[in-house]
């Protein structure tokens, strides 16, 4: 197994991963150990789930590639060093697998013969054969369904950034009525300071008039007073 997880250095989803991995290598190793012990339909089935631990092994290997990369610099040296132990490790559990996965003889049990001619071994053949066929066809399937759920999970991602976009969109359309009702409110109230603004200036205009029009009545009162008196 590779370095006890630290928690000091790397993400949290970068350690979770890395949680994950710990327990699904634990299984894996569990599994292998038993397989030797195990021969024909039995040892096929143990065969299968150790495949399906190992396809879940690579695909987390494979998200904590990309996770490492958000990492700050200061802490990749010491991550890149636990997942190369990490790879190290899935890569001697994939070729202790295939080694099993290669023994016919423990796999097909006394149905199995080295030698296609000797005990009736057209009808063998064509039983490894199937089973052949069978095994590869089980593999492509469990593949499939670890690119399926790693599908799934990133549409899940995705939804989950789809829907804080547009909550953020939401929330930033709200902030823009808010604003345009400001701005509307404060138009109306330029418009009436404009209006108060040329009523006074009327008012000033018209104040104006009637002091010139005083003052002149005034002016000519006391010039035809004058004359009447020099008269």
């Amino acid at each position: 197994m590779a370095n006890p997880l630290d928690t000091d250095a790397g993400s949290e989803l970068f350690s979770n991963y890395e949680a994950e991995l710990n327990l699904v290598q634990a299984d894996l190793t569990q599994r292998l150990d038993s397989i030797s012990a195990l021969t024909g339909e039995p040892r096929k089935a143990a065969i299968s789930q150790a495949e399906r631990a190992l396809e879940e092994a690579k695909e987390l290997l494979d998200s904590m590639r990309l996770e490492k990369q958000n990492i700050p610099q200061a802490q990749k040296v010491k991550v890149n060093q636990r997942f190369r132990n990490y790879e190290t490790d899935v890569d001697a559990a994939k070729r202790k697998l295939a080694g099993m996965r290669d023994d016919r003889s423990a796999l097909f049990g006394k149905r199995y013969r080295d030698e296609p001619g000797s005990g009736g071994a057209g009808g063998g053949d064509e039983q490894v054969e199937q089973r052949q066929q069978l095994l590869s066809g089980t593999d492509r399937l469990d593949r499939s369904s670890g690119r399926l759920r790693e599908s799934q999970r990133i549409a899940l991602e995705t939804e989950d950034v789809g829907r804080n976009t547009l909550a953020d969109l939401s929330r930033q359309r709200e902030t823009i009525e808010h604003t345009r009702g400001t701005l509307l409110e404060s138009e109306g109230y330029t418009d009436r300071s404009n209006k108060t603004l040329r009523g006074m200036a009327r008012r000033m205009a018209t104040n104006k008039i009637v002091t010139i029009a005083i003052i002149t009545v005034l002016v000519v009162l006391i010039v035809a007073v004058v004359v009447s008196k020099f008269r």
